[in-house]
């Protein structure tokens, strides 16, 4: 009995220091001498104290809208879409503050603060790139029901450090107007085209050298279309930040001396919302004071 206890403890101690012996060789392994390779990396980290905005835009995206037959001047569809895959973004990776987003681009502002991906810029730019695209194409059904996406849609992103508020807000600022200068254009594009009865050639032609003021004068005064009418979402884009929503549901209960009886229960959660409003001017920033950080200097 004695013997039979000693020669199984003897094996199991053969067997711990074979595991052993494997472990080191892994580690040796991982310490071979093909890791001088790592040192080609190069030191993508984002200057800390600064937002970090990952902007992307659709990859040839004007051939993508041709073929998948989207609207014109816009495709309230394929802007739903953008705004879904954006906000899939958003609750995947929390520390972004705000999105903004218009046509074919979206753009994701981290925290100042943030140290996802301890801030590596190819991380945190590949990251946003890769779920924004299995969004689109996950939830294309969603808003194109049974229209069949012909082939999956390309993003390509960059990274933009902004160390100042102001900076940031310029920015952002930056991409709403060049909605508006975008879509007042194909509205009076379009329009030339639609109910003008114009060529594209020839509606490029009358719109070539025009002013603002002269495409809405345009849409006025021949088609009696007052541009400042036209839909929120097509004129101002969509903006995307983390709101506390009230939350309401009902439940029937069996309580000791009323019996059973409905009560509504109510409670509050983070949640990520849209706003198709101006961000130029102060009142936005003004009602969401949260979502920039105090500048250090």
């Amino acid at each position: 009995m004695l013997s039979r206890a000693s020669a199984l403890f003897g094996n199991l101690a053969k067997r711990s220091s074979e595991h052993l012996a494997l472990l080191c060789t892994s580690c040796v392994m991982a310490k071979s001498k093909f890791e001088y390779v790592r040192c080609f990396e190069t030191d993508d980290t984002c200057l800390r104290n600064c937002y970090i905005v990952v902007r992307l835009d659709g990859r040839n995206f004007h051939k993508f809208a041709e073929q998948h037959n989207f609207m014109k001047p816009n495709d309230d569809r394929a802007l739903g879409l953008m705004a879904r895959s954006a906000r899939s973004v958003m609750e995947d990776l929390e520390d972004i503050a705000i999105a903004y987003g218009q046509s074919d681009e979206f753009s994701f502002v981290f925290k100042r603060s943030t140290n996802w991906f301890k801030r590596r810029g190819s991380k945190l730019m590949t990251h946003v790139a890769s779920q924004f695209s299995s969004s689109y194409v996950f939830y294309w059904k969603e808003y194109f029901g049974e229209q069949p996406l012909i082939y999956p849609p390309g993003f390509d992103g960059r990274v933009v450090l902004y160390p100042t508020n102001r900076n940031l807000k310029d920015y952002l600022s930056w991409r709403q107007a060049d909605c508006h200068i975008n879509n007042l254009y194909n509205t009076a594009f379009w329009t030339l085209v639609h109910k003008g009865g114009l060529s594209t050639t020839q509606a490029e032609e009358r719109l070539n050298g025009t002013l603002s003021a002269d495409k809405n004068e345009m849409l006025f005064s021949e088609f009696n279309m007052n541009y400042n009418n036209e839909s929120p979402l097509h004129r101002k884009g969509t903006t995307l930040i983390w709101e506390k929503v009230d939350e309401t549901s009902t439940k029937r209960i069996t309580l000791p001396k009323e019996g059973e009886k409905e009560v509504t229960f109510t409670r509050s959660r983070r949640k990520v919302t849209a706003h198709n409003c101006d961000i130029i001017g102060d009142l936005f920033w003004e009602e969401h004071p949260d979502i920039l950080e105090e500048d250090s200097c």
